[in-house]
């Protein structure tokens, strides 16, 4: 039989004895070994300045070069979200309708695509497809701006009537920033350096050429490898950037504070944008806005994210407006991953602590745990420790049930999780997985509830 570890209520006024910064470093650490990436980075800003950056693993596995604070990693889709903010700084200033065709601006665009507006190409409403089976050879061509990527639209059918219904599309980022560069006058990529995030370390991907951009790496039979050679000027605005964690997490932090577009601008692009038929555009866990993601944390604050995936890349930008908070997290390898999850809880040791929490003190006299994942019945070893920091940190064995959840591939199949003390010991904790962090909560009546893990209801109790 079972001897459960007991718990009491938590107080508000108690917090883990290790500091946040040292929270956050076992976190990132603990995923990337986990998730077997080569390298990450993360950092927070908040009120306006750094509170945090963390580093972990290598930025060039080869030459054994550690990823540093300043290493620039693939944005993917995170780079839309800076042709959106362009378009709303041209927009406040008079210069570009959003609700006009973009045609007009762009005689060299196939007449097809000319009736698309700014507004349905930040919201995916344009009815562009994403990519398609003729883009197996993109990434082959450099392009001198965006507007001459604009040749890879030729031919391109319309999948529905603009503004009709969402389908995300990178290829409509492709058109919006050729568009944002005939309005502006200047080539895209000047633009974002002197306009949308000036003195920051955000630009162009340049993996492969001499600097402090890290090497990107693809997951092949769960081992990483360099990935191929790709060119993502193609689509700047949809794909084709890169940054170091802190200076994308501070670019959030401008937008936050109204220094990329002022605050009505900027309240404007979180404005979830409607199809035709009224309706709020977005997918099951968030609406958009102008390009931007809308949505709630796990306490039911807003956030307005995005995240990105490709060659080499996953990465994640999460702002809380009423908390002026900025988090981002990049990796140098395509995996499986609840990214936007993990760096909403790497932000966590510096946000507002969880109220009405079951206290649970570090229970280092557990040595198993029984469980259910969805209502299937499972059970394990458990092992907890209190570092030399006053960290808490647990290692737990993995069930069959459980290692199917979080070891889909193609990253690297893990044989334990680690558990990560954030609030009151073990009240909350990051549950750390292959794919991710997950949100650990005790509760009242002795058990633990785990939150975004895949999707999944998974409950546990620790015992001696």
């Amino acid at each position: 039989m079972l001897k459960p570890i007991a718990l009491t209520l938590f107080s508000l006024a108690a917090q883990a004895q290790a500091g946040p910064d040292r929270q956050a470093q076992a976190m990132l650490d603990t995923l990337r070994e986990l998730s077997g990436v080569p390298g990450m980075s993360a950092a927070v800003w908040q009120d306006g300045q750094l509170r945090w950056q963390g580093t972990s693993g290598w930025r060039d596995t080869e030459r054994r070069l550690p990823v540093e604070a300043e290493t620039r990693f693939r944005l993917a889709s995170v780079s839309k979200l800076f042709a959106a903010t362009a378009a709303a700084q041209l927009k406040a200033q008079g210069k570009l309708d959003v609700d006009a065709p973009v045609g007009p601006l762009l005689p060299q665009l196939d007449p097809a695509l000319a009736a698309v507006t700014p507004r349905q190409l930040a919201a995916h409403l344009s009815g562009l497809p994403h990519y398609e089976a003729r883009d197996a050879s993109i990434g082959a061509t450099r392009h001198a701006n965006a507007r001459e990527s604009l040749v890879y639209l030729k031919g391109r059918t319309l999948q529905s009537t603009p503004g009709g219904r969402y389908l995300y599309s990178t290829w409509g980022y492709t058109l919006l920033a050729a568009a944002v560069e005939a309005v502006a006058g200047q080539p895209y990529l000047d633009l974002l350096s002197s306009k949308v995030a000036p003195g920051l370390a955000i630009g162009p991907d340049q993996t492969g050429q001499p600097g402090p951009m890290s090497q990107a790496y693809n997951f092949v039979a769960r081992v990483a490898q360099p990935a191929p050679a790709a060119d993502f000027s193609y689509s700047w605005g949809g794909a084709g950037l890169a940054a170091s964690a802190p200076a994308l997490a501070e670019w959030g932090a401008r937008v936050l504070q109204g220094r990329v577009v002022d605050a009505a601008t900027r309240d404007w692009m979180w404005q979830p944008v409607l199809d035709t038929a009224g309706q709020p555009v977005g997918e099951r866990h968030f609406k958009l806005g102008f390009g931007w993601r809308l949505g709630e944390d796990g306490e039911g604050q807003q956030i307005v994210h995005h995240a990105g995936t490709t060659l080499g890349a996953r990465s994640a930008l999460l702002l809380w407006p009423q908390a002026g908070t900025s988090v981002s997290l990049l990796s140098n390898a395509m995996w499986t991953s609840s990214i936007e999850r993990s760096a909403e809880l790497l932000s966590a040791p510096f946000r507002a602590p969880v109220a009405a929490l079951a206290d649970q003190p570090c229970p280092v006299k557990a040595t198993r745990f029984e469980g259910e994942l969805d209502g299937t019945a499972m059970q394990g070893r458990a092992a907890f420790s209190r570092d030399a920091d006053g960290l808490c940190r647990g290692e737990l064995s993995l069930p069959d049930a459980l290692a199917k959840v979080v070891n889909p591939g193609p990253q690297p199949a893990a044989d334990k999780l680690v558990v990560i003390g954030l609030q009151g010991d073990l009240a909350r904790a990051a549950l750390v997985t292959p794919i991710g962090l997950a949100d650990w909560r005790a509760q009242a009546d002795g058990s633990v509830r785990v939150e975004g893990l895949a999707g999944r209801r998974l409950t546990l109790r620790l015992a001696e």
